[in-house]
């Protein structure tokens, strides 16, 4: 634009003023300045473009304006006016202004631009003309008469400052728009845009302005999405300056640009066309502070609801998951807090995001593991389509995480999902089933060891999954359908859960009970186990045995709150009670003062243990009213996804259990009546059930419920003759349990039973045979000696040594129990027979024991062919194997009987384990670890596990390995936990096991050459097995104590066969792999023993005089501590005491029964089998490579040749004796 010559008003130009306006100058007022000004106002705007004569007319009043008393003039209203009149100059003279001076035009602009700040106060009487003056710019676009002056963007900035700076919520639309206007000329019509300019539009997005001035914030938002075609490119520069130049000081908003980014995204992606790429080089920025800014940044610009930049941008977003697995943890950490608002904002990145939270769920960082899990769980609570199966398999794989916070995070959050989507289905039946296993899954935790987990289980149980605050009949409608749908190893968890509790509150009993005795036992000590078996069931156990004997001092000091506690673990106690109870012993124990109570937080927990807050007598009636529905078909099974049968099944699975640990609350005539019309159905597990519950419930029904009683004894008496096993078992106790003239009830069914045995009707047997047993188990006193006749008569000579029916010839080791012939499953029976009846007598006067222990000796060596007469089959043969070794087992595990099983019949039993048939070794080990887990069989039976070693499928040698490693661990805890368990260390401590293992190992008919390599190899295999798990720590100096214990069997004889220089040969050999495994496994195990250990009498002889050793030249020593027998009969309360709350692993029990494992058959040792099986047979029965060994039968004798005394090596062996040593020693390594 070109100045004209601007036209001063000298002494020679006259101003001309409208029409009644007189001069104004100096001299006169203020307010007539005003009125004057008004009038020149007027004139002004009514003034058009085209009025060239009142132009001229005016031209110099117009200069006159500009002059320095307008100008600066101190009062507000003359400057309003005179600026209302300079813009309407700039409108009527456009597009050339009269003033030519750069200097002259510049002032009036800022002066302009300060009067604009009177739009603030739209309430000012003024505002109109403000508004008047700021329509005016706007339209006519005056500021752009500023472009041609080298310092305009001073005048800019003012001008934007200032329109920033007034805006408010007082002003409506008119003024917002005349401002952007304005604004918008600026930016779009100029050469382009200062970062000084753009600083001042760009600060009102950053948090803190924007949250000062909220219109300034929209006003600049509404200006760059106008503007965004001109100024992207300023904004591109800026960016470009500080992200990748690293210029800083090109601007005071530079530590702000991560701010400014998002914002600007918010806004409008174009506005950052050219940023993004910057952002990139950002991510890979060496600082890890930079790059945790930038992640934060996108973070936000991917997750935003609408964005599309992964879509847009892809390579951006692939650098961006990079960041995933970025060295520096908040930076992972970042990104993972990204992953949630990414998968509820955008459900089709899901599949980007999945395989970066799997690696991230596994990060060494527990805070980062915790937040996956957060970041799934979130993103499922609001809709559960937005999380795949993946991503909820990462939250189910951290219910087991090493951290309690990340597995308390993942089952919180499972629990919460389940809760929502299964308990009140939110998203309907099909959303439900997605996460069907989430039940399972969360009780299946139960089994882990931490006392943390448990309780966790405990509280997700009564809160999500069968919440306690419902009501009674809605409540045990979800326990009644979960319970039906839960998998075998989540029901057996649950039914550990109530068990648990139950014994909880029976430790609360004896504790309050305790409290009752006078004053001086109550000073005693015994209060320390109830105490202390309480503190094993609380977390931190440190903490909690303080706090435990502070709440027992707070029980013997306040009467009221024993009477509350005894309320509420009364069996009469009803949820409400419960309740109320605890609620007021949480008052009592409250202290206001104190913001934070670790001693209340450990009571509440106990009292949410032993708290009835889900069974009473009105929740049983409930249960049993759901049952009869089912029954009758009128329930909602199938809306429930189960079935009638499956729903009367798991019902009276369920009331079986609870009448377990809540037996009172099944005591009224309409439950009895229920369970009488279930003892009716054809389904055999229902009666069995019905008539356990009644078993467990049912004491009082002879006093109280006569017509009840009535019926129940006919049932039971048909049951005990002509049901099932199982249900004949449960008769009979139910029985012995209920009835006050249990003798004559028993009796009335012993005599028929015992009249009409049959060996040539095996069919009918089985029924019977059962029915005896336990009839001989629980009144010995009354029907031992009639039973000795019938074991005589019946059992042994009649049944057991006759095979009436030939056995199907197909070769195969194991066959369903459908297909076991039923003369095989009465023998059986009879076996089982045998043992009940002598448990139940608990003596051997009549060496009854002895020929038992014979007869199922002789059946283990003949393989289960006890006639020899070849007409059972291979399958049967198994099961009366088995049956046999578990016979042996039992009666071990009562001392009469024990004492008298000799070493041959204890290692025949043992060899079990290593059976040709892969079934018998799997349901073996089982019996075996749950006897032994329970401290019933003497530490000997331990030494079995051993023999797995030798097992070829690798999953029974693990579960054998399991089972030590729980037996031991069980053991040890029994020993810290009871102080008189001391007197019994021999017993119990699992380091005597040692000379039992040797002793076994000796005798293994598979070690039958000393020199043998491979012999010696499986030796320090089956030695290395047990060994390695009882040398996982060196308590109390134990290595050494196992190094002194093997020396000292050296220095003795195998008790079994003294005289025979082969069997003490291999002793001694299988002592000499020992201490090299030992040895060469420990290097602590030469330091000196704690003390001398005690040999058992049974297996090995006193110590000789030192004598020279026949193997490797030994020297035997002394034994300083004579031999004396090991095992002790643990009482019935230490046995009580350490079978609580330890739940079987899963893995125990899922094995299937009819498959075995296919492996190639090794040729057997020992004595001779009768008949090869094929190998066709072998291989679809999967049995055992090594096939199943028996011990060498007994020599009563050394042979009449040999001397006594063993022999000194002569001098010819030597060379074989010193390869020996060779072979052992590269052997252990």
């Amino acid at each position: 634009m070109e100045f004209p010559q601007q036209q001063k008003p000298a002494g020679d130009s006259k101003i001309t003023y409208p029409p009644g306006v007189k001069e104004i100058t100096e001299k006169i007022s203020n307010d007539e300045v005003v009125k004057r000004l008004k009038m020149v106002v007027k004139t002004y705007m009514d003034m058009d473009q085209d009025s060239e004569e009142e132009k001229q007319q005016y031209l110099n009043l117009a200069l006159h304006l500009a002059s320095e008393f307008f100008l600066r003039n101190p009062n507000k209203d003359v400057r309003l006016l005179v600026a209302c009149c300079l813009a309407d100059i700039f409108r009527i003279y456009a597009p050339e202004a009269p003033y030519t001076s750069h200097d002259k035009l510049k002032d009036i602009f800022l002066f302009i631009t300060r009067q604009l700040k009177g739009l603030e106060d739209t309430k000012s009487p003024q505002f109109n003309r403000y508004f008047y003056l700021l329509e005016n710019l706007a339209w006519v676009k005056s500021y752009n008469i500023c472009f041609e002056l080298e310092d305009c963007n001073d005048i800019f900035i003012q001008l934007f400052k200032t329109l920033f700076s007034v805006i408010n919520n007082s002003h409506n639309q008119k003024v917002q728009m005349h401002m952007l206007d304005l604004m918008s000329s600026i930016i779009m019509e100029g050469d382009g845009v200062t970062q000084e300019l753009l600083d001042t539009i760009l600060i009102n997005l950053i948090p803190a302005h924007k949250n000062l001035n909220k219109q300034a914030y929209d006003l600049a938002k509404t200006l760059l999405k106008r503007t965004v075609q001109t100024i992207e490119t300023c904004i591109a520069n800026f960016f470009n300056q500080v992200l990748v130049m690293g210029k800083s000081s090109v601007s005071d908003l530079s530590e702000h640009v991560f701010d400014l980014i998002q914002e600007l995204f918010s806004i409008d992606p174009l506005l950052l066309t050219s940023v993004m790429p910057q952002l990139e080089f950002k991510l890979k920025s060496n600082d890890g502070e930079e790059r945790l800014a930038v992640v934060r940044l996108l973070a936000k610009l991917f997750g935003a609801k609408d964005s599309e930049l992964a879509t847009q941008n892809r390579p951006l977003w692939q650098c961006f998951l990079g960041r995933f697995n970025d060295i520096h943890v908040p930076v992972r950490l970042e990104s993972v807090k990204f992953a949630s608002h990414c998968l509820m904002n955008h459900p089709d990145l899901a599949r980007d995001l999945t395989e970066f939270l799997k690696v991230r769920s596994h990060d060494p960082e527990e805070a980062i593991r915790h937040d996956v899990i957060v970041t799934i769980i979130n993103a499922g609570k609001k809709d559960l389509n937005l999380v795949n199966d993946q991503l909820l398999g990462f939250v189910r794989e951290r219910t087991l995480d090493k951290r309690w916070r990340v597995r308390k995070e993942a089952m919180m959050g499972l629990a919460q999902l389940f809760k929502k989507y299964c308990l009140h289905h939110e998203a309907g039946k099909e959303q439900a089933q997605k996460i069907s296993w989430i039940k399972d899954k969360l009780l299946h935790i139960y089994y882990q060891n931490s006392i943390d987990d448990k309780l966790l289980v405990e509280k997700i149980f009564a809160q999500y999954m069968v919440p306690h605050s419902l009501d009674t009949e809605e409540k045990m409608k979800c326990l009644y359908y979960l319970y039906a749908c839960l998998d075998t190893n989540a029901v057996k968890a649950l039914n550990e859960m109530w068990k648990c509790q139950n014994m909880l509150r029976g430790l609360v009993r004896e504790l309050l009970d305790l409290h009752k005795l006078p004053a001086v036992s109550h000073a005693s000590s015994s209060h320390h186990t109830p105490l202390h078996h309480t503190t094993q069931n609380l977390p931190d156990a440190g903490k909690a045995q303080d706090f435990m004997k502070r709440f027992n001092q707070v029980l013997g000091e306040d009467e009221k709150l024993r009477v509350q506690l005894d309320t509420l673990i009364s069996p009469t106690c009803s949820c409400k009670q419960a309740e109320l109870c605890v609620r007021e012993i949480t008052r009592k124990l409250t202290f206001p003062k104190q913001p934070t109570n670790p001693f209340l937080e450990m009571v509440k927990f106990l009292l949410e243990r032993i708290a009835p807050v889900h069974i009473d007598s009105e929740a049983i009636s409930a249960l049993v009213k759901l049952l009869n529905k089912s029954i009758e078909g009128t329930a909602d099974d199938d809306e429930e996804g189960v079935t009638p049968d499956t729903a009367i099944r798991s019902g009276l699975e369920l009331l079986k259990v609870l009448s377990f640990t809540h037996p009172t609350a099944f005591h009224s005539a309409e439950t009895y009546e229920s369970l009488l019309q279930c003892l009716k159905m054809e389904d055999d597990k229902v009666a069995e059930a019905a008539i356990q519950i009644f078993r467990n419930t049912g004491q009082k029904i002879e006093t109280e419920l006569q017509q009840i009683r009535s019926t129940l004894i006919p049932v039971l008496h048909q049951k005990a003759k002509r049901g099932t096993p199982h249900q004949a078992k449960q008769a009979v106790h139910c029985i012995h349990a209920i009835f006050c003239n249990k003798e004559v009830q028993l009796a009335q069914i012993f005599e028929p039973l015992s009249r009409s045995l049959n060996a040539d009707v095996p069919e009918q047997l089985i029924t019977p045979l059962v029915s005896l047993g336990h009839i001989s188990l629980l009144a010995p006193d009354q029907f031992a000696s009639p039973m000795k006749a019938i074991v005589a008569n019946f059992i042994v000579k009649d049944l057991l040594m006759n095979d009436r029916s030939v056995g199907n010839k197909n070769g195969k080791l194991w066959t369903s129990d459908e297909e076991v012939s039923p003369e095989v499953l009465a023998k059986v029976q009879a076996i089982k027979l045998l043992v009940r009846w002598l448990l139940g007598m608990k003596n051997n006067q009549s060496k009854s024991a002895n020929s038992t222990l014979r007869l199922l000796s002789a059946m283990l060596v003949s393989e289960g062919d006890l006639t020899e007469q070849k007409k059972i089959s291979k399958s049967d043969m198994s099961r009366l194997r088995l049956a046999a070794g578990g016979a042996i087992m039992k009666l071990a595990q009562e001392p009469v009987y024990h004492d008298i099983i000799t070493p041959e019949q204890f290692q025949l039993c043992g060899l079990v384990i290593n059976d040709e048939c892969y079934q018998v070794r799997q349901i073996f080990a089982q019996k075996l670890h749950l006897a032994l887990v329970k401290l019933l069989l003497p530490l000997e039976y331990l030494a079995v596990f051993s023999l797995c070693a030798k097992d070829p499928v690798k999953e029974r040698r693990a579960h054998a390995r399991q089972c030590l490693l729980k037996n031991i661990s069980i053991r040890r805890e029994f020993i810290n936990n009871n102080p008189l368990a001391h007197d019994k260390m021999m017993s119990l401590l699992p380091e005597y096991v040692v000379p039992y293992m040797i002793h076994l190992l000796a005798h293994d008919p598979d070690f039958t050459k000393p020199q043998d390599f491979e012999q010696l190899r499986d030796l320090k295999e089956c030695l290395w097995f047990m060994l390695e798990v009882l040398m996982v720590q060196n308590e109390n100096n134990s290595h050494a104590f196992l190094r002194k214990m093997v020396e000292n069997i050296k220095q003795t004889k195998d008790a079994q066969c003294p005289d025979d220089p082969k069997a003490n040969e291999k002793l001694y050999i299988v002592c000499d792999v020992a201490l090299f495994v030992i040895v060469n496994k420990s290097t602590a195990c030469h330091l000196e023993s704690p003390k001398d250990p005690v040999l058992p009498s049974k297996f090995y002889t006193p110590p000789d005089k030192p004598k020279p050793s026949p193997v490797l030249s030994t020297v035997n020593k002394t034994l300083t501590v004579p031999g004396r027998r090991v095992y002790n009969k643990t009482t019935g309360s230490d046995s009580n005491t350490s079978t609580h709350s330890q739940p079987s692993s899963p893995d125990t029990v899922t094995s299937d029964l009819t498959t075995g494992a296919s492996t190639i058959p090794k040729p057997r040792r020992g004595r001779p089998p009768k008949a090869t099986p094929s190998p066709l047979a072998n291989e679809k029965e999967g049995g055992a490579g090594k096939g199943r060994k028996r011990a060498a039968p007994a020599q009563d004798s050394a042979p009449s040749g040999e001397p006594n005394s063993i022999k000194i090596p002569k001098a010819e062996d030597v060379t074989q004796i010193l390869d020996l040593q060779r072979q052992i020693l590269d052997l252990v390594r």
